[in-house]
């Protein structure tokens, strides 16, 4: 497997596995792949942190952080993550994820913050985002709010998560 930045060819590939990837979702929206597309062009988005993974040849997941603010901290929001269900349960997902940690840290990005299952995302090393002093914009479990420290000098915030406008939060 590759995991590699994205690239504009990959756009079309990139939609159709974040659509198959979210159709049976149990919390899913139905527009994560019209999202991705919004953000490209906001300027929350980080080309080096939209990345995809290539197996065979074929692009299989897909995972974007964007620029989240909390008070005058930019952190990062990890949102969507998607792998084709054909390829789900190989760790596809999470070395996307340890692959964006990776780069985000060397960006300087002290946090990264996902809304979604803490059975998935604690096994990354996320935990409950208030452990940090990030607090949700809106009601949500907290076991589901989570983020993750991309560096150890990260200062410590305080705060509620403000989303990129192309989240409609």
């Amino acid at each position: 497997m590759i995991i590699r930045k994205e690239e504009p060819e990959d756009f079309r590939a990139i939609y159709s596995v974040i659509k198959d990837a979210f159709d049976n979702a149990e919390h899913a929206d139905g527009n994560e792949q019209d999202l991705v597309n919004a953000l490209r062009q906001g300027e929350a988005f980080i080309p080096e942190l939209s990345l995809v993974a290539e197996q065979d040849d074929k692009i299989v997941g897909h995972i974007m952080f964007t620029k989240a603010e909390v008070k005058n901290t930019t952190v990062l929001a990890l949102a969507p993550l998607s792998v084709l269900p054909e390829y789900q349960g190989m760790g596809i997902g999470t070395a996307l994820i340890k692959e964006g940690h990776k780069i985000a840290g060397k960006l300087g990005f002290g946090y990264s913050v996902v809304l979604g299952s803490n059975a998935y995302y604690t096994r990354t090393g996320y935990e409950p985002a208030d452990m940090f002093g990030i607090k949700p914009p809106f009601d949500v479990a907290k076991e589901n709010f989570m983020a993750y420290r991309l560096r150890d000098d990260a200062p410590a915030i305080q705060g509620v998560l403000k989303y990129a406008r192309e989240f409609g939060i």
